[in-house]
């Protein structure tokens, strides 16, 4: 099955569009996991931590959400270590029927875009010449600035393996305006540029239910330019991050949407994990207090999606 149809039937069965970010900060994940903790030296301590947290949250919401997040900068700067434990996650969530997508942003060109691609998303070559996955995420996000030749490689490998990526197009961050928002000399902003490349590629990959794994970062904190971007890019899915800590509300993700209910993904990260309690309330909580505000605050914030796009979208299909 095409994934971005696992993703839409996982969003149908859950009744959910919005999705979990695994971003595990040390510093706030619950003193319960950090006792008689195992590890050869203190990245691998801090490594299995991180993996028996994020298995805990992944047992928490599997039936309730579509898809997770893990953000790889949470892990990589724990070495080889937190690679690992970025690598247990993914294949832990896909044992429970989540798609994942992995958000690296990576990109360069050449060999080295494909590089990239591979291990993400494809497969790479071993010792006696055979081909296998490697982190295998469903998909990733890429940086566009280096231009189409740096993008391809990201979608053949999608063609090839049946993946997808999210191509920056427009962040939610408050300074993103000083490089997207600028306009070109086709009248167009560098974000519609972007989008344009996107719909052109989507247009030949796309799934069952009519949309493709070709999609686009687009992030809540920015309503109107959202409601461009979705005309230049029908059917594209959009991964939408910004809401909650970042400021952004049900009602700001609507233009990412279209009729039926679909076509976008949101994202929250702290909000689900952390601040739902506070400082001393992680220091003193066990684990199934814990988990049970993460379960709470993912079914609040589906809750308050969900009844905003029906409210808004008469057709939508779940």
């Amino acid at each position: 099955m095409n994934v971005v149809d696992r993703l839409i039937e996982n969003t149908i069965k859950t009744k959910n569009p919005s999705i979990i970010g695994l971003d595990p900060d040390i510093r706030k994940i619950p003193a319960c996991y950090k006792v008689n903790v195992k590890g050869n030296n203190p990245f691998e301590a801090v490594a299995n931590v991180i993996y028996e947290f994020n298995r805990d949250v992944i047992n928490t919401v599997a039936d309730i959400v579509p898809a997770i997040k893990p953000q790889m900068a949470f892990y990589e700067k724990y070495g080889s270590y937190g690679v690992a434990a970025f690598e247990k996650t993914v294949a832990y969530a896909k044992s429970k029927g989540l798609v994942v997508v992995e958000d690296a942003k990576r990109n360069d060109i050449g060999n080295t875009a494909q590089a990239y691609a591979d291990g993400h998303l494809g497969c790479v070559e071993l010792l006696d010449g055979s081909q296998n996955p490697s982190i295998d995420s469903d998909f990733l996000t890429v940086t566009p600035f280096l231009g189409s030749e740096s993008l391809n490689p990201f979608i053949d490998v999608c063609k090839k393996n049946d993946k997808g990526i999210f191509v920056l197009v427009k962040t939610s961050n408050i300074s993103s305006g000083e490089i997207q928002d600028v306009v070109t000399l086709n009248g167009m902003t560098i974000s519609q540029s972007i989008a344009q490349y996107v719909f052109e590629q989507a247009e030949t990959f796309r799934g069952k239910h009519g949309y493709s794994s070709i999609g686009a970062v687009v992030g809540a904190t920015y309503p109107e330019e959202a409601v461009l971007l979705r005309k230049i890019m029908p059917k594209s899915y959009f991964l939408v991050p910004g809401y909650g800590a970042q400021g952004g509300n049900a009602e700001d993700i609507l233009p990412c949407f279209n009729q039926d209910g679909l076509g976008a993904i949101v994202n929250s990260s702290r909000g689900i994990l952390y601040m739902h309690m506070s400082d001393e309330e992680r220091a003193q909580c066990s684990r199934q207090e814990y988990l049970s505000n993460v379960r709470m605050a993912t079914l609040q914030m589906q809750n308050d999606i969900y009844s905003v796009l029906k409210k808004e979208y008469l057709q939508m299909v779940y």
